[in-house]
């Protein structure tokens, strides 16, 4: 009986087996982050988003090149209608035309260069924002893989208190035939049997709905043979909240792209004050035409054209005097933009500094509950072993052997909780310490 009992502990440090028999190989811990990275809705969002940043730098550089137009006209005139010696005829008339445009900005009012900055600086932002969900995403499937594995071992220890309940069951069942006890003590045995195969079947379920929010999180279209694999248990060092707070400070993705962000807004309020400025380009083109009168006889097509031919340079010099308060508007809407980008800074350090220290002294308790639950659960074990020979003896009812296992599965749980606290925790703040 003791070996039975004994083996609760080494129940729960054991996560259960596949789900069914037919499930699949069990998916690690780094199978499940790039799984869920490459998946994310999130994720894949924040990618067509650098891609939006990526053909924005590409249209601002793309503004210092000429443009270059080409056109042709074809009109008819029925009735009255001018001729070529400027005088008035009711004749029908038609005339073409043709023309090529030349348009070279060269100069702006800086407005190109800010514009191709301020591209720029807001893709380095986007770049650093997927990164950063990419972490959200990594951080979300360590803590339900951990979850998980958790849930399992909790299972673990019911399975074992249900087949002790079981053995237990069938030595009442002996004793009675035998007529050694009476039948109230069978009754509790089966009662205390009923018990734990409902304690089974909730922690069943309950690692169930933690696979299944896995599965969920892992954009998995069915949970039908999704496991997963224990961790290994190396022991990692406990880091010093401070250090693990200035790393992050050079090293987290939102971090950096708050930080980035808040380049990009200065860079807008540059962009923004162009509108100050004057423009100049240069604009050339080529043209000719044809025109031909019904009813004499027209130069042909040919000779106009030719005798048509026109060139033309020229300079045109765009000077802001008045626009409607436009200007000063768009600036004043970037140092909005400019101030929230510092606030959004301000409050991402914050929260990251507070998810550090609480994780950093949550494990340090954790570590210590880890110190008291074992001392409770040798205790236990012990107080559970001298009442099951006090029990086998007779001098101890049914209700204070099964009260003595109640407590010392309790003990086995928390110290199972305790551990997994503790690596939740040591986890959060090796993410924050890369």
């Amino acid at each position: 009986m003791n070996r039975h009992v004994s083996a609760i502990v080494t129940a729960g440090c054991v996560v259960l087996g596949s789900l069914s028999a037919t499930a699949a190989t069990p998916w690690s811990l780094d199978s499940c982050i790039n799984y869920a990275i490459e998946h994310n809705i999130t994720v894949r969002s924040r990618s067509l988003d650098r891609l939006q940043g990526e053909l924005s730098v590409t249209e601002a550089k793309d503004a210092f090149l000429p443009q270059l137009s080409a056109g042709a006209s074809q009109s008819f005139n029925f009735g009255r209608g001018l001729t070529s010696d400027n005088t008035y005829v009711s004749r029908n008339t038609s005339s073409t035309g043709w023309n090529v445009n030349l348009s070279l900005p060269l100069f702006q009012g800086l407005s190109a260069v800010r514009r191709l900055d301020y591209q720029k600086a807001n893709l380095r932002t986007l770049i650093e924002m997927e990164e950063s969900a990419k972490d959200d995403v990594e951080l979300n499937v360590i803590t339900q893989y951990l979850q998980v594995l958790y849930a399992g071992e909790i299972h673990a220890v019911t399975l074992e208190q249900l087949r002790i309940s079981n053995i237990e069951l069938k030595r009442q069942e002996q004793l009675f035939e035998a007529g050694k006890i009476p039948e109230l003590d069978l009754t509790q045995a089966r009662n205390q049997v009923a018990q734990d195969e409902l304690s089974e079947v909730n922690a069943r379920n309950d690692r169930q709905l933690a696979l299944v929010d896995l599965a969920q999180l892992l954009e998995l279209t069915t949970v039908d043979g999704f496991d997963i694999e224990p961790l290994s248990e190396d022991r990692m060092p406990l880091m010093s909240p401070d250090d693990v707070y200035q790393r992050a400070l050079q090293n987290n993705h939102n971090i950096r792209a708050r930080r980035l962000a808040i380049d990009a807004s200065e860079r807008s309020v540059s962009l923004a004050r162009t509108g100050y400025m004057p423009r100049l380009s240069f604009n050339a083109g080529l043209g000719s035409s044809y025109y031909h009168l019904n009813g004499i006889e027209n130069p042909s097509f040919g000779r106009q054209m030719r005798d048509n031919f026109n060139k033309s340079i020229g300079f045109t010099l765009s000077v802001p005097i008045f626009d409607a308060f436009s200007t000063r508007n768009s600036i004043r809407r970037a140092k909005v933009e400019q101030m929230n980008a510092r606030l959004q800074l301000d409050d991402a350090t914050t929260r990251m500094y507070k998810t550090i220290q609480q994780a950093y002294y949550q494990a340090v308790a954790a570590e210590k509950k880890q110190t008291a639950s074992a001392i409770a659960l040798n205790t236990s074990r012990e107080a559970m072993l001298a009442m099951q020979e006090k029990y086998n003896y007779g001098r101890a009812t049914p209700t204070e052997f099964e009260q003595a296992k109640t407590s010392y599965a309790k003990s086995a749980a928390e110290a199972i909780q305790a551990k997994y606290e503790w690596l939740l925790r040591l986890r959060i703040l090796n993410f924050y310490n890369r």
